[in-house]
């Protein structure tokens, strides 16, 4: 049975867990239960052997996502590293390394682990390791999924294979959350994107180059799992999105990510290439500097809002993002669970030049920052925004910053001073909380430690979101998720937002890819036809 097929147990534990959900825990019992074929496509054949070539549009600078989480990373990390959970294509929770994930008290999940578990040196994955990996990610700066967690669960273990996780308070999207821990023997954790290291993954890797981007995994003989289908991976960075069109119809690579619309229509009706596209979870915005003084221009809400209206969203989308983007209808994806339509980015270039006049002003000089390769077709939104600013009396200068490069430390407020930074933001869970939780809940206590969403920091918003993370009952957290997001879009946190699609194209021959709404997927079931 594949782990892409929910079996009789998921359903029931569906079944359950929703009872146990909208009837405030008054029964429990869901149970998230492994299925016999834990990972990979079950059925006759095995491996199959040869090598396949990833192109990536970004650096992967580690195997090890506590500070480097973008998409397709994803994609290779999960092939070395691995959780508890994984979130498959359907946005629904699967087991990886837990054979149990279940819902036993309000404030407590039971957790077992596979008997058959071992890390790629043939050492056994403990609870121990799951232990260190959430302190790790806890004491980790600048990790945005440290972020997803309103608090963080206790371990405790039951016997040598069975742990709890303990909360303060109710928890019932933990299983989601858990999906983007990735495990590794303790001793060898730290609280820093790890260069090496084994991992429980079906690849080890046996070559690697931080600065060029390159990493070579080959099969891992000892993989507990069910064997992969492809011999070698052959990761390589290729920035330039006109290279990896080429290389990709050439025969030098296999796959590439994050393909945008002009590479879309270049690559349609050929023969030997296969586009797979599906709608994204992912919220790409120019953010503002919530950590302005009260007496800058850009700390009033109204400002703010003055400036989007200079955007022209639809050229944007039409003529610069080929269309297949949505403009944002509010502060996270309606493709999210228990996302809310709070409004819209309206074009009115005169209505800005006249809020700006009434709110006195005059001059304003605005710098737009992003790193390079953050959405499709970066640097063209940039130059048309700023010439759109331009258009309402705002200057703006842009900066640029290579991948790999310090673009944290400025976003941190560490570095330099800037207004408006274009970034994209995911929800590898496919809910609306985790990506609020991570963007909207701020406090003060992580402002001090630069651990807030670039400043954003609201009480009263951060009280609503995690309330409702905690909110057992589905109908009252979204209800409570509903009007936090209406809060937030009243605060006006970005210039211009959007929701792109999920986007990725292949040779042919290769088979088996499925690509989930968050833009990577499972390397394990890929395999090379003929």
């Amino acid at each position: 049975m594949s782990i892409h097929t929910p079996p009789p147990e998921l359903s029931r534990r569906s079944l359950l867990r929703g009872i146990a959900l909208a009837g405030g825990l008054a029964a429990f019992g869901g149970t998230l239960t492994a299925c016999s074929s834990p990972t990979g496509a079950g059925g006759a054949g095995g491996a199959a052997g040869g090598t396949l070539t990833l192109a990536l549009n970004r650096s992967l600078v580690s195997l090890d996502n506590k500070l480097n989480q973008f998409d397709a990373a994803v994609t290779v990390q999960r092939a070395v590293r691995q959780a508890l959970t994984r979130i498959d294509e359907k946005l629904t929770p699967q087991l990886v390394l837990a054979e149990k994930f279940e819902l036993t008290a309000p404030t407590q999940w039971t957790v077992k682990l596979r008997d058959n578990l071992a890390y790629s040196d043939g050492t056994p994955v403990k609870i121990d390791d799951v232990v260190t990996a959430l302190t790790m990610y806890q004491q980790v700066n600048g990790s945005f999924l440290a972020s997803f967690f309103p608090e963080w669960p206790k371990v405790v273990p039951v016997d040598d294979k069975t742990f709890t996780l303990e909360t303060e308070s109710p928890f019932p999207t933990l299983d989601y959350v858990m999906a983007n821990i990735l495990i590794t023997p303790a001793g060898a954790n730290q609280p820093q994107e790890l260069q090496d290291g084994v991992g429980s993954g079906p690849y080890v890797v046996t070559a690697a180059n931080r600065g060029t981007g390159e990493y070579t995994l080959k099969r891992n003989p000892k993989y507990w799992g069910i064997a992969a289908k492809i011999d070698t991976i052959e990761v390589r960075f290729m920035p330039e999105e006109s290279s990896r069109v080429v290389a990709l119809r050439s025969g030098q690579v296999d796959v590439i990510d994050s393909v945008s619309p002009d590479a879309v229509k270049q690559l349609a009706g050929l023969s030997d290439i296969k586009v797979e596209t599906v709608d994204g979870t992912r919220l790409n915005q120019l953010f503002y500097n919530f950590r302005k003084p009260r007496s800058h221009p850009l700390a009033n809400p109204q400002v703010r809002q003055a400036l989007s209206h200079a955007i022209n969203g639809p050229a944007l989308i039409d003529n610069v993002l080929g269309g297949v983007v949505t403009a944002a209808a509010g502060p996270v994806p309606l493709t999210l669970a228990g996302a809310v339509k709070t409004g819209e980015y309206v074009y009115d270039p005169t209505k800005a030049k006249q809020m700006l006049d009434s709110l006195g002003v005059k001059n304003l000089e605005v710098k737009i920052i992003w790193e390079s390769g953050e959405f499709a077709n970066d640097a063209s939104v940039m130059e048309a925004v700023a010439q759109m600013l331009g258009d309402v009396g705002v200057k703006a200068t842009l900066q640029q910053f290579e991948p790999g490069g310090d673009i944290l430390k400025w976003r941190q407020g560490r570095a330099g001073d800037w207004d408006i930074l274009g970034n994209g933001f995911p929800s590898p869970t496919g809910l609306a909380s985790t990506m609020m939780q991570g963007m909207y809940a701020g406090t003060a206590a992580k402002e001090a430690t630069r651990d807030t969403y670039h400043g954003y920091v609201y009480p009263a918003i951060t009280d609503l979101v995690v309330k409702a993370q905690s909110e057992v009952d589905r109908t009252a957290r979204d209800k409570l998720l509903a009007d936090a997001q209406k809060a937030i879009w009243d605060t006006w946190p970005c210039l211009w937002a959007f929701v792109p699609k999920a986007v990725t194209a292949r040779r042919s021959q290769v088979e088996g890819i499925a690509l989930t709404p968050a833009n990577n997927y499972d390397v394990l079931n890929v395999r090379l036809g003929a």
